[in-house]
C-alpha cells in the first residue's frame, strides 16, 4: 500500500514561485506513475501535471503549462511540483497522487492519494 504526504503550500503573491514535495511510502512506489491534481472550493479535482516511473513522459494541464514543473526523485521516493509564476487562479489544494500504472494522465487511473496541502496566491 502506498502512502502520499505532500508539503510546501502557503500563502503567496501572484508572480511568486513555490515548491510542492510529496513523500511516498510503499514498496511499489518507485515504480508508480505519479501526478498532482488541485481542487479548488465548488470545483472538480483537475489534474496538473503527471510523471512516469522513470519521469521520461510528463503531461501538464494547458493552464499550467510553462509555468510548472513536475519531476521527481526515486531514490528519495519524493515527487515534485515548482509552480513558477502562481496566478490568483492557481490558488486550490494540491493533491499527490500515484497509480499502479507506469503513467497515466487520467484521474481514474490513480489509487493513492495524499491528504493535500493548501496553496493560496493573492494578487
Amino acid at each position: 500500500q502506498v502512502q502520499l504526504v505532500e508539503s510546501g503550500g502557503g500563502l503567496v503573491q501572484a508572480g511568486d514561485s513555490l515548491r510542492l514535495s510529496c513523500a511516498a511510502s510503499g514498496r511499489t512506489s518507485g515504480r508508480s506513475g505519479m501526478g498532482w491534481f488541485r481542487q479548488a472550493p465548488g470545483k472538480e479535482r483537475e489534474i496538473v501535471a503527471a510523471i512516469s516511473w522513470t519521469g521520461s513522459s510528463t503531461y501538464y494541464a494547458d493552464s499550467v503549462k510553462g509555468r510548472f514543473t513536475i519531476s521527481r526523485e526515486n531514490a528519495k521516493n519524493t515527487l515534485y511540483l515548482q509552480m513558477n509564476s502562481l496566478k490568483p487562479e492557481d490558488t486550490a489544494v494540491y493533491y499527490c497522487a500515484a497509480t499502479p500504472w507506469g503513467y497515466c494522465s487520467n484521474y481514474g487511473c490513480y489509487d493513492f492519494w495524499g491528504q493535500g496541502t493548501q496553496v493560496t496566491v493573492s494578487s
